[in-house]
Formats: structure tokens, sequence, C-alpha cells
């Protein structure tokens, strides 16, 4: 049988799908004029998406938030009393809040959307005689699809080549068990689909084995097309983060309706007009619930993940963008992730010594060389690039360079079967035939310490001479120990194809030992050290051998000296007691399977650590979903870790991690800035409101000067925090606990006095104009308590950091936004027309400086707060 790979196989395929009437060569694919042709017939390879809702439908959802509610209760009590300035003013209001709204929460819809299209898995198919990686969307009827262990189905096919392929049918039909293809269909084509044993199914998921199908349905028409149109209603799910914001708003609702009552029974006493004072109470509501605070942090969050995309970390769900800042442990691969994934054949153990990979392998014997060049699946493009597995690629580039050419020695010793690789078995098996005889060649390579126990003698001595595996050992010891990841390879010849061919690896020759350099990534020594400032500790996770492990971890600095090292034997034997009591301590982890990842998971989490678990094999969607953050390989990585994963690396590096950790600290922090902001200059509006009618003052502002405040500060000032940069310490403070809440280290606090201080000197201003009888004294206390908000979004830049040193200038989105706000309120205090609507009066010079230097007091006070928290930080 042909290999799916070779081209000497120009056989044509019909589609199953009649209406395609077109045939298909298995070898080369379809053409780029076949593909453009068919995906204007057919339509993009996409099922129904979740209802997603155009602009205008996010604006009218806008008139069913309680804060347009009430703004619109307001409107209709000025409509009945004939204040036509209060309803055109409000009209407007509602119109720019609803506007506003709609706008933020359509960008976070985008945002997400652009997101999820980012994260569609990929398909491997040939097109023009050559492998390509395509978007699963751009997948066309008649395509030629290659799959292997850990693809999902990217559409439905036929299958054409089929190599112990198994296929996870459960999203389907409910059945737990792979379901074993074939190529050759043993039941008529009126047989149900789901017996139809060479047939593959879009959403499926192979778990062993390789295979190549023509895809015969896309989209809607494909099985999971059907069961699609069921599921159009889903909803993005909220995040930890949001639903605790949402419980605040319930509660801050009921205490302001509270107040407001307070506030409205005071009035009464003092024979305020029954008009404002409904309007006062309708407008202080709208002022005090943040009902916005979850939809900018929904925003915040998709903004901050579309972000992420740019440091090459793509987030598959978004809870894992405010979670990133609690990492405590990252348990990190070594392959590819530690190191460069760009691996070479360094050195080669032909004899009793290894020779250098540099000396030319002439000197090799040639079924070593043979065995490098076909038992693997690495791929040779017509214009002679080599994909497929780093280390395959690295053997069958090596057995080129030494005269081996993988299509000449396939030619001739043709694939006939295979036993593929796993992480349980840890080493591949090809059985190859060559032409016109039955004499079967078998070449095997894995683990040392899995093959050499089935090998009996090396290829230069006879059978009944003495095979010294300790030596054996000692070599791959050797080899390990300077950093190679290293290979046995062995062969046998066989008279016929066995029954089962498990038989075929047993009494093997040992052809050789091959060690690969996978040199560690640059970048990864200084981000390994960032995590430790930051007080993260990384745990190296991977298959090789204990010895290429250490001096991995040696050279990134995850170890220095003595290092505590488990093997996968030695995890074995512990007990989840002993494991539980090590697990702190362990750096670095070798020769363990991927279901072993999921004990040192638990381990760590049932010691209260918050565990980050990198993987890209589909064992090892198990240890993701587990993980609290679960990260896959964008590159190398299978569709099924993808998908089990909140985050994906889309190059595979160990320095993306620190860079997403880095930048999800820093969207946590604006997050809780804005929260501080906005909920503080709330405060400040309630108390002033409520406590004005204790003290004998009139009510310091109208209904339309509270929802004119209301717009304007918490529109685009409190957004622009969004943009701040990191601040200094972000990397060298430890991890926030997963438990402590949006309100910790002294917020709740800080939100209480410095909304009591915005509030107490509003009413200070208030009182000080009317003692000295200034006609102007409501527009004063309207314009301080506007001006105070934007000082107060000033000082919220950071919790320590003075905002002198930190720079007026290092956010010109903030900067921008408060001069817009300032702006609009002078305007309003000096333009006629705009007088008339918002009942202000033009102010003098020497009230403006008053309103300034209140407003100030607010930055001066924050910022003696700041230098108090530096001062105690340093004793």
């Amino acid at each position: 049988m042909p290999s799916a790979e070779s081209p000497e196989s120009p056989r044509r395929v019909a589609t199953a799908d009649s209406a395609t009437r077109a045939t298909t060569n298995v070898a080369t694919g379809l053409t780029s004029d076949d593909v453009e042709a068919r995906r204007t017939r057919y339509g993009p390879n996409t099922l129904p998406d979740a209802q997603r809702r155009g602009i205008a439908l996010v604006l009218l959802a806008q008139f069913r938030d309680v804060m347009v509610i009430l703004l619109l209760v307001a409107g209709a009590v000025a409509a009945f009393l004939g204040e036509t300035a209060d309803l055109a003013a409000i009209a407007i209001i509602v119109l720019l809040d609803a506007a506003f709204g709609a706008v933020q929460e359509y960008r976070a819809e985008r945002a997400l959307a652009s997101l999820r299209a980012l994260a569609a898995p990929l398909a491997r198919v040939r097109r023009n005689g050559r492998v390509a990686m395509v978007p699963g969307s751009d997948v066309v009827p008649g395509d030629v699809v290659l799959l292997e262990a850990g693809n999902i189905v990217p559409a439905d096919l036929r299958l054409v080549e089929a190599s112990n392929l198994d296929v996870a049918e459960a999203l389907l039909t409910g059945e737990a068990e792979p379901v074993h293809k074939t190529s050759a269909s043993s039941h008529s084509s009126a047989s149900p689909d789901d017996e139809q044993l060479d047939a593959a199914y879009q959403g499926t998921t192979v778990t062993r084995g390789r295979g190549t199908g023509i895809v015969t349905a896309t989209g809607l028409r494909t099985r999971l097309g059907g069961i699609a149109e069921l599921l159009r209603t889903e909803e993005e799910p909220r995040t930890p983060l949001q639903r605790r914001l949402d419980q605040l708003a319930r509660r801050l609702s009921v205490a302001v309706v509270a107040l407001c009552g307070v506030v409205f029974a005071a009035g009464m006493l003092r024979h305020e007009s029954f008009t404002t004072l409904l309007m006062t109470a309708l407008s202080m509501g709208v002022a005090a619930i943040p009902e916005a605070l979850p939809a900018v942090v929904a925003m915040t969050l998709a903004i901050g993940a579309r972000r992420l995309v740019r440091h090459n970390a793509l987030i598959r769900r978004l809870p894992a963008v405010e979670t990133l800042g609690s990492v405590t442990f990252i348990c990190a691969d070594k392959t590819g992730t530690l190191t460069e994934n760009r691996m070479r054949v360094e050195a080669v153990a032909d004899g009793q010594s290894p020779t250098s990979a540099t000396t030319p392998a002439g000197s090799l014997h040639p079924r070593l060389l043979e065995a490098m060049a076909i038992s693997n699946d690495a791929f040779i493009a017509s214009n002679g690039t080599v994909t497929g597995d780093p280390t395959e690629v690295a053997l069958c580039v090596y057995a080129a360079e030494a005269g081996y050419s993988k299509h000449e020695i396939e030619s001739r010793l043709v694939r006939i079967a295979e036993l593929p690789f796993t992480s349980d078995r840890a080493r591949m098996t090809t059985l190859h035939r060559a032409s016109g005889d039955e004499a079967i060649v078998v070449f095997t390579k894995g683990a040392p310490e899995r093959v050499l126990p089935d090998c009996d003698r090396w290829h230069f001595t006879k059978r009944d001479e003495n095979f010294d595996r300790s030596a054996v050992n000692r070599l791959a010891d050797g080899l390990a120990r300077d950093g190679l990841r290293v290979l046995a390879v062995a062969t046998r010849d066989a008279p016929s194809l066995p029954a089962d061919l498990i038989d075929v690896e047993q009494h093997q020759t040992l052809l050789g030992l091959i060690g690969i350099l996978d040199p560690p990534r640059a970048e990864a020594r200084d981000a390994v050290a960032l995590c430790q400032s930051a007080g993260i500790r990384v745990v190296m996770i991977t298959g090789d051998h204990a010895a290429t492990a250490l001096s991995i971890a040696h050279r990134v600095g995850i170890v220095a000296g003595d290092a505590s090292l488990l093997t996968g034997s030695q995890l074995h034997s512990l007990t989840d007691q002993e494991l539980n009591a090590r697990v702190r301590d362990v750096r670095v982890y070798a020769r363990v399977s991927p279901v072993d990842k999921i004990r040192i998971v638990n381990a760590l989490q049932s010691r209260g650590e918050f565990v980050a678990m990198t993987g890209d094999g589909v064992n090892d969607a198990p240890a993701l979903h587990r993980a609290n953050i679960g990260i896959a390989m964008g590159r190398g990585g299978t569709d099924v870790a993808r998908e089990a994963a909140a985050m994906v690396l889309l190059d595979d590096n160990f320095a993306t991690i620190v860079a997403a950790v880095r930048e999800g600290r820093r969207i946590y922090d604006n997050i809780r800035k804005f929260i501080r902001y906005i909920l503080a200059c709330n405060v400040g509006e309630v108390f002033a409101l409520v406590l004005a009618p204790f003290l004998g003052l009139p009510l310091p502002l109208l209904p339309i000067q509270i929802l004119w405040i209301n717009l304007v500060t918490d529109g685009l000032p409190g957004l622009a925090l969004v943009a701040e940069p990191a601040e200094p310490d972000l990397m060298t403070r430890p991890p926030r606990p997963p438990a402590e809440t949006v309100f910790a280290r002294g917020m709740w606090q800080h939100v209480l006095w410095v909304g009591v201080l915005i509030g107490g000197v509003t009413l200070m201003v208030q009182a000080f104009a009317l003692a000295r009888h200034a006609d102007h004294w409501r527009t004063m206390t309207f314009s301080v308590l506007t001006f105070a908000q934007m000082a107060q979004v000033l000082s919220v830049r950071s919790e320590r950091e003075s905002l002198f040193r930190r720079g007026i200038l290092s956010n010109y989105a903030l900067l921008g936004a408060v001069a817009i706000t300032v702006g609009l309120q002078l305007a309003i205090l000096y333009i006629s027309p705009l007088q008339m609507v918002f009942r202000t009066e033009a102010l003098t010079l020497s009230e403006l400086a008053v309103v300034g230097a209140a407003s100030g007091c607010i930055l001066a006070a924050v910022e003696i707060e700041k230098m108090i928290r530096r001062r105690r930080a340093t004793n």
C-alpha cells in the first residue's frame, strides 16, 4: 500500500457529496483554482455561531439598563411638570449614555469575536502537491485532509488512508470509547452514518494513529452542522470578577434606594420643592449605582485579551485574563517551550563510543541511516522543505545529508504498517516491505529504556555474543548529561507480517544511539529570573532523560546546584500524601507521562498553589483542564490540547507565558483603579446630597447637574485608565492570592475616605459661597464636584507611586480625557445656551480659583496617603 506521503500514488477518489461531481487526486490534492471555485459555491466551513447582535440591537438593549430606566422616569416626571429644559437635557443625556454603553459593549463583542476567530482550529491539507496548514473555515469539499493523533476533524471526511486510526465520536454519539477507523468500508452505502467506519466527522477527535481523508461535507452540511442549529442561544459566560461586581451593584442599589428615601424625607421636612426632591432622588439613584461597571470590566478584559495576542498569547477563556496575576507555579514542558524546538543530530553512537555529528556519516551502518530516513512521518515537499515533528525532521535531514534520500528509500522499502508513538510506549515502529519480497523490515526508535530491553545484540555482533546493556546505558547517560535528547534505534527482519504487530518489537538488533540537541531559548533564562523575582516558581516537566532535563534546567536558571528532581518511576512510588509534602520543592520532573501531570497539578493545588500548566498532546488535555490556567502550544500542539486550554501560546515560547502574566497583572491593576475611581466618586456625590439637608444647607445640585456629572466623569476618564502603563513593581510583588477580593489591600477604606473627602470639600465650598452671599454658589458647588473627580482620576493612576514621579504625560489617553471633561465643564459655565440648560452662571476668576484649589485638595490628600504607604513599606 503506497504511503500517504508518497507522490507515486496518483489515485483519484470521487467525493461522497454527489453535488460536487468532482474527483480529487489524493497525492496532489486540489489546485488553488479548485479551492476558490468550491469556496464560492459552498461557502466557508463554519457552523452557526451564537446570535451576535448588531450595533442597533446593542443600542436598544441599553434601554433595559436600570440606570437608563431611572433617567427615563426622571424625563417623564420633567415632561409631566412642564420642565421642557430638563426634559431636553435628560433626553440628550439618555441618548449619549446609551450610545456610550452600546459602543463599549459592541467593542467588547467585536474583540471577543476576533479572539474566537483566532482560536479556530487549523487543518492540515494537501493542495497543489504540497502540505499546508489552513484555517478550518477554509476547508472545502474535495480537500485532502491529513489526520494524526490530537487533531480535531475539520469537516466530514471519507477516509482513503488509515493507520491504527481511532476517532472519539462522543460529541455525536455519546459513546466514550473511540471508534477504530479503516479505509475499506465494510458496510453498504445504506448503512447508518454512525456505522460507516471509513468516515470521520467534523468536531470529532483523533485519539490514535493517522489517516488521510477526502472532504465530503462542510459547514451546515456536516452532521455537526445539523446539531449546531439547536445551539445558537449560547451566551458568553461572565467572569468571577463580573459576577462579584454584579452582586456589588445589587447591594448598592438597595442602599441607594434607602438613601434616596432619606434625602426625599429630609427635603420634605425642609419644605423643599416636591418636583425638585423627586428629580433629585431619581438623579441621585442614577449617580450612585455603578451599573456600567460590569460592562466596562467586560470590555477591559476583552481588550486586554486582544492586547495579549500582540504578545503571542491567545486567551480562549476570558477569566484567564483576570486570574493570570494569581499564578504561583508555572509547570512548563521543556521541548519547544524552554528550548527552541529546533532539533539537530549532534552525536551518533554507532559502536562503543559516540562520534561527532559533524563527522562524515559514511562510516555509519547503512541500516541505521535508512531507519533515520524513513522510520518517521516527516514530509519532504517538492521544494525540499522538510516539515513534521522536529525530532523526526532532524533525523530525516541528517540522513539526507549523508546521501540517504527519504523518497528513494521509500520507493524500495514501502511502509505497510506501523505501531505509532504514544506517551506510554515512548517508541514508534514502522514495518516496510521490499518490492517483490515477502520479507518484512522493521525499524523501531524511542527512549533507550523502552527499546533496549527488547534488543539482544548490536548490529555488528553475533546473537550469541554477550550484549552489555549496562555499557549501552552508560553511553546513553553520557549523552544525556551533555544535554542531548537520546534515542535508541533498532531493527529486525521478519519473514511475513505477524498477526499481532506488537510481536515485531521483540528480539531486535540495536543499530545505535542518537543524541539530538535542542538548545535552550536565548530569552528563557531572563524570563525564568523574572518569574522568580515575581514570586512565581518555575517547574520543568519533560519525558526526556533526567540528566538531559537537569542540564537544560541549569542552563535556564530553574535550578542551581543540587536540584530536587523526580523521575516518573519515583513519582509512581510516592503516595499522594508523600507527593503533597514534596511537591513545592521539586523543580524538575523527568521521564514522566502526561497523565502524571494531573497528579502534579492536584498536589500543588492541595497546597493552595495557583498553577499554570503547559501541554501539547492529547493526553495533556486533562491536566490542562484541571490546572488553574491551562496553556497549550499554538505551533506544535494538538487541537485537543488547545480546546482544553484557557490560553494558547502562538509561538510556543516560555517567555510569552511570563509576558502574559505581566500583562494580566497590569490589566487587573487597571480594573482595580477604575473601580477605585468610580466608587469613590459615587460615594462623594451621595455623601454631599445626603448630608447637605442635615447641615441646614439647600440641595447642592439640581437633577440635571447630577446627570451631567454622572455622564462626563464616569465615561472617558474612567475608561482611559484601561490604557494605564504597568507600575514599576509589577513583577517584583508576590502573586495575588486567588481568593483575594477586588477590594482587598485597603481599597474599600480608600474608596470610603476619598469619597467622604470629595463630598466634604463640595459641602465646604457650598457653605463658603453661601456665607459670602455669592450668587453663583450652586455653580461653584457643581464645578468643584466635577473637578474634584478629575483630580481623583489622576491620583488613582498608582496606589503608591507619586503622580509626578510617574509622569503626567505617561498616559496620553487619560490626559486627553481629563482635558475634554474640563473643557466640557467650562463650556456649560460660559456658553450662554448651555447655561440655560444646566442652570449655571459664569464664575469670576477668583471663584474659579476657589473651585480649583478645593478640587486640588483631593489630589494632595491622596498623594499624602501614597507617601505614608511608601514610608511604611520601607520601614
